[in-house]
């Protein structure tokens, strides 16, 4: 096979290194009726929120799990305008621990935040997060909204950290909010009176180190992690099923003898399928509207200099990418420069 000139990128290199953190999302929102008729809103705010309140270096990675044409719509939309630096798209629904196979080995980063497309996060979440994985040996999970019915699994090496550390103390009793609670029930669509008397008798356990506190529990619908942890303990077979095998997970991580913590403040929030009222408040409180328009500008990168958007005026780049190519074939023609190449060179 034979080709004319030398392939520009050749011997060059980029300064491109990732960012520790890359933040993980998976989507999944397949038609706009029914149980997801409110979900692109949903999808909205996560980014949104997550943008906005996200201060630290990260990457963001966007898993589309076949989703809609609006959907893919507005993630390529933000994808054009910079604030999602990777997305990839299914033409299916692969299974949510199917994406997550793909998705964490995908990340560039040595730690992963991952996220359910209907998580709100708080100004601070992923400093909040770093400091537990930072403060804690072989933590595999660190999540920012503790539930109570998590401690009835995956807490077995926290438990032994804290009968063979002497640094570590581990509190017992009831320390999470009854506001989380309810407002975890309702966005489950579950009857928070109930729920309430539920885990009225349960109790919650607080671990510490060296003055830095966290409950002894991680929600896997939003979690960091290291990569090198998850990607161990991923399920190694392909199940088919949609939904489920994550409590799975958790206690594969616990039995790897990991420790699955989360925020002692509320840094992160399920919305459900819908954004409630009061949901809504809460994020205008810390200036995020859920106005469609005002969510859109959320996703605005910084606008480039005078001469930067001159050259990306599309006639400015035709006639430049035109004058390319006409330089090139006339110092092509001009020094002999007819190259001809086998299969086996560098591209």
């Amino acid at each position: 096979m034979t080709r004319i000139g030398i392939n520009p990128a050749r011997n060059r290199v980029t300064t491109y290194r990732p960012a520790r953190v890359t933040v993980a999302v998976l989507v999944y929102v397949p038609y706009m009726e029914g149980y997801f008729r409110h979900r692109l809103d949903v999808l909205k705010l996560c980014l949104g929120s997550l943008v906005k309140n996200t201060q630290e270096p990260y990457d963001l990675l966007v898993f589309d799990n076949g989703s809609c044409d609006e959907v893919k719509s507005f993630l390529h939309e933000i994808f054009d305008s910079g604030a999602i630096q990777y997305l990839l798209t299914s033409s299916e629904n692969i299974g949510k621990i199917g994406a997550l196979k793909i998705l964490f080995r995908a990340a560039p980063g040595e730690v992963i935040a991952y996220s359910d497309d209907d998580i709100f996060f708080y100004p601070g979440w992923l400093s909040e997060h770093l400091k537990l994985l930072d403060s804690f040996p072989n933590v595999g999970m660190v999540s920012g909204c503790a539930v109570r019915t998590l401690f009835d699994h995956g807490t077995k090496s926290n438990l032994r950290l804290a009968d063979s550390d002497p640094e570590v103390r581990l509190i017992r009793g009831q320390q999470i909010p009854e506001t989380w609670e309810h407002e975890w029930a309702e966005s489950y669509g579950r009857d928070p009176e109930a729920h309430l008397e539920a885990i009225r008798s349960m109790e919650d356990m607080v671990i510490e180190r060296r003055g830095v506190r966290g409950f002894a529990i991680a929600n896997h619908n939003q979690f960091l992690t290291p990569k090198l942890v998850i990607s161990e303990h991923l399920p190694p077979d392909w199940s088919g099923r949609l939904m489920g095998e994550m409590n799975e997970l958790d206690n594969a991580i616990d039995e790897g003898g990991y420790l699955r913590l989360s925020t002692i403040e509320r840094t992160t929030k399920h919305m459900g399928n819908m954004i409630s009222p009061a949901m809504a408040a809460e994020a205008g409180d810390i200036g995020i509207s859920t106005d469609d328009m005002a969510q859109t500008t959320l996703f605005k990168t910084v606008q480039p200099g005078f001469t930067a958007r001159i050259i990306q005026w599309k006639p400015v780049r035709w006639f430049l990418q035109g004058l390319y190519n006409r330089l090139f074939w006339l110092l092509a023609q001009q020094s002999g420069d007819w190259l001809v190449m086998t299969e086996t060179d560098d591209k």
